[in-house]
């Protein structure tokens, strides 16, 4: 079984002794209600699952209930099997159908006898009134298809060498050579087999490229299906976009150009749209920002962004037959940028990081800019040899008015520090993450303010 960090999250959640829901939301097919299922049942005494789809009695249940009493009498009869409290799980999957589901899982978080946890895929949905549930409620957890350090693992690769990879990366020492050079071949196999669980395991399973796309063409005809089942109305515009997402990152600029849309068309006529796409976390927004400073937000552009695919593999499938081959031979003279940055955006969301990249006609364009650490981190990808070729990179980094103290320029090569600059292997992108700040616990002692 692929071991997901969902899991770890679930545990950590669920051994609190506070009672809010969790409500973990994500893109179709990357694993929400397995990693949910296999967790319930081999942690709980007792697990229920409810699916809105697959039961309308239960829609029409949530719909209509209008205590926590009415709502638990109901649930125990569309579970069909013993609930104890104290240690029943209730998981509710497909909640994108139950407007209500709001309003009832305050009911029944007050009420207090049962766990709840709730999955939904964004596709077409609004989820505002979920998004916008009282503190104490419900808490949110966004899930993204497997990670590099997750298909790592996947593979085969042990703890122990993610340990020594860790350290190389804090120390800014070389990997072993031929360490390196498996890694590099395992990150070549993420770019075309991608972090959708169905498709991981067809390569697990198979190790044939042919079966695994497969698995994302069928994928693929499941987005475009709820494109035109959710917004039927904006769906020609949102498919036009979907479809345009790896001839766009394949361009020189990489960004997007409405015009191969439609030459009449203003970007307000498209917005929900894109809107759309990023809600139903099948791509992924990287927008301009006019300056590399804190806080990017105030600098954002809306109008000029890079739109990625939330997965890797997917983009790689989308492209012509043969690119797998080629990547997985590392092709000389063969440009593989676009996959490349789409590996390093998908990584990064997982992390938590906005997404930004800074152009200038003056100083040049940087591939990503974020904020890490409260610092501005700015970070480019190179897929090819000509790696030391990054004149934006050196023009912000001499910028006294950016005051940025380092950079990543993600690469084929070994970890090298040359002045501010540090090349890392691009796998390394894995490391990239804000520090973990401990609890601050803090009391006032009193005492001597008390009554003489």
């Amino acid at each position: 079984m692929i071991e997901r960090k969902i899991s770890l999250y679930l545990k950590e959640f669920f051994s609190r002794n506070e009672t809010p829901a969790l409500l973990v939301t994500g893109a179709r097919q990357i694993g929400k209600s397995f990693a949910i299922r296999e967790f319930g049942k081999s942690n709980f005494k007792h697990f229920v699952e409810i699916n809105f789809i697959e039961s309308p009695d239960a829609v029409a249940a949530f719909a209509s209930a209008k205590n926590a009493g009415e709502l638990l009498l109901r649930i125990t009869a569309l579970a069909g099997q013993k609930m104890e409290r104290g240690c029943t799980l209730i998981f509710l999957d497909e909640v994108q159908v139950v407007p209500e589901i709001v309003t009832a899982v305050k009911f029944l978080v007050q009420e207090g006898s049962y766990r709840y946890v709730l999955s939904g895929s964004l596709l077409g949905v609004e989820l505002k009134n979920i998004r916008s549930v009282p503190v104490g409620f419900m808490e949110i957890k966004e899930m993204y298809p497997l990670d590099l350090e997750e298909f790592f693992g996947a593979c085969g690769l042990q703890p122990r060498v993610f340990g020594i990879l860790e350290e190389c990366f804090r120390t800014e020492a070389p990997v072993d050579d031929t360490v390196h050079a498996k890694l590099m071949e395992l990150f070549r196999l993420y770019l075309i087999v991608g972090g959708m669980p169905a498709a991981v395991q067809a390569y697990l399973d198979t190790n044939n490229i042919q079966d695994v796309v497969a698995v994302q063409k069928a994928i693929l005809r499941l987005y475009r299906m709820d494109i035109s089942q959710y917004d039927p109305e904006n769906k020609l515009y949102i498919e036009d976009i979907f479809d345009l997402i790896p001839a766009e990152l394949n361009a020189q600029n990489k960004r997007f150009i409405l015009k191969k849309l439609n030459e009449n068309l203003k970007f307000n006529r498209y917005e929900d749209s894109f809107i759309w796409l990023r809600e139903a976390g099948v791509a992924l927004p990287t927008y301009n920002v006019e300056s590399p400073t804190i806080p990017l937000e105030l600098a954002k552009v809306r109008n000029l962004f890079k739109l990625f695919s939330n997965d890797v593999g997917l983009l790689a499938c989308q492209y012509a037959q043969g690119i797998q081959l080629r990547i997985l031979n590392d092709e000389a003279g063969v440009n593989f940028g676009a996959v490349y940055e789409n590996a390093v955006a998908q990584e990064l969301k997982a992390h938590g990081f906005d997404l930004y990249y800074f152009n200038s006609k003056k100083q040049g364009e940087l591939d990503f800019v974020i904020k890490c650490d409260d610092e501005i981190l700015p970070i480019e990808v190179k897929s090819c040899k000509n790696y030391e070729r990054h004149n934006a990179l050196k023009n912000v980094l001499a910028n006294e008015e950016y005051s940025i103290q380092k950079a990543y320029v993600l690469y084929n090569g070994n970890v090298q520090v040359k002045g501010k600059t540090r090349y890392l292997p691009v796998y390394m992108v894995m490391f990239i993450k804000d520090t973990e700040i401990p609890a601050l616990i803090y009391k006032i002692d009193l005492s001597g303010l008390g009554r003489g």
